[in-house]
């Protein structure tokens, strides 16, 4: 699947150097090196409570690393936050407001219009829904609902946290689509799983024993 709004990205280059994490004083990594360029795919693993999430959150920039380092290159003026998309381990939609305002409001707040709602509603199988509140939706339709906003604004860097968490077999096919289409046009994802992402040559992290 090509999407005919999908942009092409500059080759940023992400990279993390000796990176520690401590959170209520304890520590929950260290030593975490990698690299992640534009076109290529990270599956971050390990156990539950190794870091995974805080890993995310430190490229955010919601958590402070407790060492080591984090550089963009490629990026110019441009700071991280304004390079990344994030779909949360929660979908982070309100549910009083229905899929197409909740993905309007993510494209008035993020800038860098891309896709239209309609039409990432569309991508992701939902086109139906626009004008129904997200708290009517399954959770498998919600989760749906918080990936197109990967496509409603232009941003390079995708981190997902469990991308496929309540997704059935049909969605998750959807899902590998869309991040094959991101790496095709350029961008780069790295993404908290528990599974395989299905990607050919997504590189595993893995935080931890």
């Amino acid at each position: 699947m090509t999407l005919p709004f999908a942009p092409s990205f500059p080759r940023l280059a992400l990279s993390a150097e000796d990176l520690a994490c401590r959170r209520g004083g304890r520590l929950i990594f260290e030593g975490l090196s990698f690299s992640l360029g534009g076109g290529e795919a990270i599956a971050l693993t390990g156990r539950n409570g190794a870091g995974k999430s805080s890993l995310i959150a430190m490229i955010c920039g919601r958590l402070r690393p407790a060492g080591g380092h984090l550089r963009i290159e490629g990026a110019g003026d441009a700071p991280l936050s304004e390079l990344l998309h994030l779909v949360g381990h929660r979908d982070g939609l309100k549910t009083a407001l229905t899929a197409r305002e909740n993905l309007d409001f993510a494209q008035a707040l993020l800038g860098e219009a891309s896709a239209s709602a309609q039409e990432a509603l569309a991508a992701v199988g939902l086109p139906h829904v626009a004008a129904l509140p997200v708290g009517y939706l399954s959770a498998g339709q919600r989760r749906r609902v918080a990936l197109a906003r990967l496509l409603v604004s232009r941003r390079p860097l995708w981190l997902l946290d469990e991308p496929a968490s309540a997704l059935d077999v049909a969605a998750q096919a959807m899902l590998v689509g869309l991040m094959r289409d991101h790496l095709a046009q350029g961008g780069a994802i790295l993404a908290a799983t528990h599974g395989s992402l299905g990607l050919d040559g997504a590189r595993e992290v893995r935080i931890g024993a």
